[in-house]
C-alpha cells in the first residue's frame, strides 16, 4: 500500500509541474507500454502521410533522423521507402525499449530533442517530427528546431496538426496540456522565421507537412 501512495503522489506532482519535460516525460514513460497498440491506429494515416512526403521529397536513398520518434511508427513508415539510414530519438527510454522490439531493423537513440549532442552539425539528409512539436511552448520548440536544422543537410520535416482536429484528440491534447491550438493558428508562419524557404503540405486528414528547406 504505501508504494502505491507514494506512486500516486509522485503521478500527481509530476503531472502537475511546471516544468514541460518532467511533465511530458511522466507522460510518454507512463504510457509507452500501450503506445505500441495506440500506434497501429495511426499506422495508415503515417503510411499515407510517408507517401505524400515521398511525393515531394523523394526518400530512396535518404539518411533520415526521427525526433521524438515514440515506438518507431513514423521513422517505420519512412523507411518503407528505402531509406539509406533510418534513426530514431527520443527522451523517454521505455518509448525506445519498445522502439527496439518492434522495430529492431531501426536504430533508436537516447536524446532530448533540445540537445541532440549524440548527433554531428548536417549529419543526416532530413530531420524529421511527427506530432512533436505541438507539445510544446514558443521558445521551447524553437531550440528543439535550431537543433533540428544543425543536424540537417537538405530539409527539415514536422508532420504535425494543421485544422479539423477530431474531438477526441483535443480531449487528449487538453489532458497532456500541450500547446496545439496556439500551434495549429500560428504555426505555419512561425516556422518561417527558421527558414528563407518554407512550404506546408496539408492533407485530407487535417494535418501537414511543414517543410523547412536548408538552402
Amino acid at each position: 500500500m504505501p508504494n502505491s501512495i507514494t506512486f500516486v503522489r509522485m503521478s500527481i506532482l509530476h503531472y502537475f509541474s511546471k516544468d514541460e519535460d518532467k511533465r511530458a516525460l511522466f507522460v510518454f514513460n507512463l504510457i509507452a507500454p500501450a503506445y505500441g497498440i495506440l500506434d497501429k491506429g495511426t499506422y495508415k494515416d503515417f503510411r499515407d502521410m510517408a507517401a505524400l512526403f515521398n511525393e515531394h521529397i523523394p526518400l530512396k536513398g535518404k539518411a533520415v533522423l526521427d525526433l521524438g520518434s515514440g515506438t518507431g511508427a513514423w521513422i517505420s513508415a519512412l523507411n518503407q521507402y528505402k531509406l539509406a539510414k533510418a534513426v530514431g530519438a527520443d527522451f523517454s527510454q521505455k518509448m525506445i525499449r519498445q522502439a527496439e522490439k518492434k522495430h529492431p531493423e531501426i536504430k533508436f537513440v537516447h536524446q532530448h530533442g533540445e540537445n541532440l549532442n549524440a548527433f554531428k552539425d548536417n549529419s543526416f539528409d532530413i530531420v524529421t517530427a511527427t506530432f512533436v512539436l505541438h507539445g510544446m511552448k514558443k521558445d521551447k520548440r524553437a531550440k528543439v528546431i535550431n537543433e533540428m536544422k544543425r543536424i540537417a543537410r537538405q530539409y527539415v520535416v514536422i508532420h504535425d496538426f494543421y485544422n479539423n482536429t477530431h474531438p477526441v484528440v483535443q480531449l487528449l491534447e487538453f489532458l497532456e496540456r500541450s500547446d496545439y491550438r496556439y500551434f495549429q493558428k500560428h504555426f505555419r508562419n512561425e516556422i518561417k522565421n527558421f527558414f528563407t524557404e518554407t512550404e506546408i503540405v496539408p492533407a485530407e486528414n487535417g494535418n501537414a507537412l511543414y517543410i523547412g528547406k536548408m538552402v
